[in-house]
């Protein structure tokens, strides 16, 4: 089951109030490495092969969503691309070209969607030689959830723009493949468009384990976790960020093709007080459903 046009995501560039705050946490805590460094801006790497996996710019007292970078399976992609969402009707930001002011280089266009999301797609950046899983340290990004206040619009508009598909829909989440992984963009069905969370994958589960330990050690709680979700079959423990950001360490994300077999909401019901597979999980908070209707994404 893949897109035609994109292969995964390949970072998410944020806004944030405090930058040396952001890479003391996001290196020390969470366990990424800088890989590149500008004066208003840093780019984090994980073990794998991508060149970053966030790009944290310095920015407002809130933080924003500058843009969900997709790498394309081909430079021709990228017309395709272009052609596609002007026909499910988004609009183009920076038509296709070099990106000069990214350290990851390659060639990219850059979108809207109808709701004001921005969305890159990449092909031909940097990459570095992935290293051996490491244990504790992020691979790559998994996902990218983004709530919806119009889900069936935003579904088409994936769908038309970048090829997805609908791999499974519950009655809080509409998951969208593109390739192996079960989901590579969520829609939450909410009322607003804020970034829901982005999802880090993890070498095991002793990571996403030992990741928990480490961020409650340092004054940031398991807000959702641990447990093992049903779209997706992926581990999970979440948080949130010192800026309010929603972050997840996930693992063993279920890996589909052609012959999965979308499901709809009636097939993903749990038992009553029940919040994962496993029914170990509680409920998400209050904080962690608050934190994911705040960050939006810039105008």
């Amino acid at each position: 089951m893949t897109s035609p046009w994109i292969e995964g995501l390949r970072s998410v560039a944020l806004n944030v109030p405090d930058l040396v705050k952001a890479e003391q946490f996001y290196v020390n805590i969470w366990h990424l490495e800088v890989a590149h460094r500008k004066e208003n801006a840093i780019y984090l790497r994980g073990s794998g092969g991508d060149d970053h996996l966030l790009a944290l710019y310095a920015g407002s007292e809130v933080p924003q969503v500058r843009q969900v970078t997709l790498r394309a399976r081909s430079a021709e992609a990228l017309v395709k691309v272009s052609e596609a969402v002007e026909r499910a009707g988004g609009s183009i930001v920076t038509p296709v070209g070099p990106l000069t002011k990214n350290p990851a280089g390659g060639t990219g266009v850059t979108v809207r969607d109808p709701h004001g999301r921005i969305f890159q797609v990449v092909h031909g950046d940097a990459r570095h030689e992935p290293q051996p899983p490491v244990k504790d340290i992020p691979i790559r990004l998994t996902h990218a959830v983004l709530n919806s206040h119009a889900v069936d619009e935003t579904q088409a508009f994936i769908e038309q723009a970048f090829g997805f598909r609908l791999a499974d829909r519950t009655g809080i989440m509409a998951f969208m493949n593109c390739d192996r992984d079960h989901h590579t963009i969520a829609i939450g069905i909410t009322d607003n468009d804020a970034l829901n969370h982005i999802a880090f994958l993890m070498p095991d589960m002793e990571s996403v384990m030992r990741g928990g330990g480490r961020m409650k050690d340092a004054g940031f709680p398991i807000q959702w976790g641990p447990g093992r979700h049903g779209p997706g079959n992926n581990l999970f423990n979440y948080f949130i960020d010192p800026f309010g950001i929603v972050i997840e360490y996930t693992a063993d994300v279920e890996q589909i093709d052609d012959s999965y077999v979308p499901r709809g909401p009636s097939d993903w019901k749990w038992p009553e007080g029940r919040y994962d597979q496993w029914g170990i999980s509680q409920p998400p908070g209050a904080p962690l459903k608050e934190a994911q209707r705040r960050v939006f994404f810039a105008s």
